[in-house]
């Protein structure tokens, strides 16, 4: 059995720390070398379809699961509308600041429109390159609150601090490529895009999408100027 997926390795070391237990510990109740062990959690070497199945009994998940086929433990479908939407509750309130506030909801509202746009080409390329560029950017601020408040990150995370911002470059580089190469291929497909459209097609929604777009901007001409007038 051939398991050609990056979620495999990343899933079995998480298991194992969430389980509390050495690679030594778990190599012997899996009947393998701890070495063999270190080698499938760093994805290194391929595992057979005997030791998947150990290691989904050991650590109480399906096949499916540690193979990244389904985000659920127990491998069944995962529905989309089961998720709960947080920005849809009517007792929606953030703690903390206004401007906590108003922050959630100007990224929210410009994820609406992203995902809107990205939904009606019907290419699950496309939707899941959006989807990494953004996770990854989301999980790379999580994880770094997290080592600051967060209680034993190793058992937490898979990865190490510092492996993982390496990793997350990385797999954010990847993406945004992917997703650039899919926008050509798929260009034909979109709607035509203008500041007229985005005011009439998301009334509700195109200022915060103007709002990011100003704020990415302002940053990047700030970040320029400093850098020029430190090069003078």
């Amino acid at each position: 059995m051939s398991v050609q997926n990056s979620d495999f390795p990343r899933t079995l070391s998480l298991l194992r720390k969430e389980k509390g237990v050495s690679q030594k510990e778990a190599a012997a109740e899996l009947g393998v070398s701890q070495a063999l062990l270190s080698h499938y959690e760093r994805g290194l070497r391929e595992p057979g379809l005997r030791f998947v199945a150990l290691a989904a009994d050991y650590y109480g998940v399906s096949a499916d699961f540690l193979l990244g086929r389904t985000q659920s433990r127990d491998g069944s479908d995962v529905d989309p509308t089961e998720y709960f939407d947080v920005s849809a509750a009517s007792d929606n309130r953030l703690r903390g600041s206004a401007a906590a506030m108003f922050s959630k909801k100007v990224l929210s509202n410009a994820m609406s429109v992203l995902f809107d746009i990205v939904g009606k080409t019907g290419s699950q390329a496309l939707l899941g390159g959006c989807y990494n560029v953004l996770a990854s950017t989301v999980y790379a601020i999580f994880r770094e609150i997290y080592e600051h408040c967060g209680s034993e990150p190793d058992r937490f995370f898979a990865l190490d601090r510092r492996e993982s911002r390496r990793v997350i470059a990385a797999r954010m580089q990847m993406a945004m490529s992917s997703l650039e190469a899919e926008l050509d291929r798929r260009e034909a497909q979109l709607d035509p895009l203008s500041h007229d459209l985005l005011v009439k097609n998301w009334p509700q929604a195109a200022n915060s999408v103007m709002s990011i777009i100003h704020s990415a901007e302002s940053g990047a001409a700030a970040m320029r100027d400093a850098v020029e007038a430190a090069e003078e």
